[in-house]
């Protein structure tokens, strides 16, 4: 089954720390999306989010820099392995976060592309937005 590649770049209102924090930290990253999530902070370590849904282990963990986890979606074929790679840089307005998710199967890019601007990158910015006074 081919396999393609979702690039997303957004500016969240917060520091690479906080961004980098709230995706590795499993309390952080329940309130994030709103479901369960279990994040290792060791490169080996199991990542679970979305009660399940994804899986996967981390591969590469620079504090505050970047990411880089294995990602399995329990509707996805067996063996269907893909790689996200998170990565920070900070910016004028916040946290720039360069997003790659290699491998995904050409039939669920659409969903799983979208999935990241909904249940993540939106969220993200909305959790860090400034507060009215």
């Amino acid at each position: 089954m081919p396999a393609k590649i979702i690039r997303q770049t957004i500016t969240i209102p917060a520091t690479p720390h906080e961004v980098y924090e709230t995706i590795l930290d499993s309390r952080k990253h329940t309130r994030l999306t709103g479901d369960k999530a279990s994040m290792s902070r060791k490169v080996s370590g199991a990542t679970s989010s979305f009660g399940g849904y994804a899986t996967g282990k981390n591969i590469e963990l620079i504090p505050d820099e970047k990411i880089v986890q294995t990602w399995h979606a329990s509707d996805w074929p067996e063996g269907a392995d893909s790689t996200i790679t998170y990565v920070f840089k900070t910016v004028p307005n916040g946290t720039q976060l360069s997003f790659t998710h290699r491998g995904v199967p050409e039939d669920h890019i659409n969903d799983i592309k979208q999935g990241w601007l909904d249940f993540y990158w939106t969220p993200l910015r909305r959790m860090f937005a400034p507060k009215s006074k």
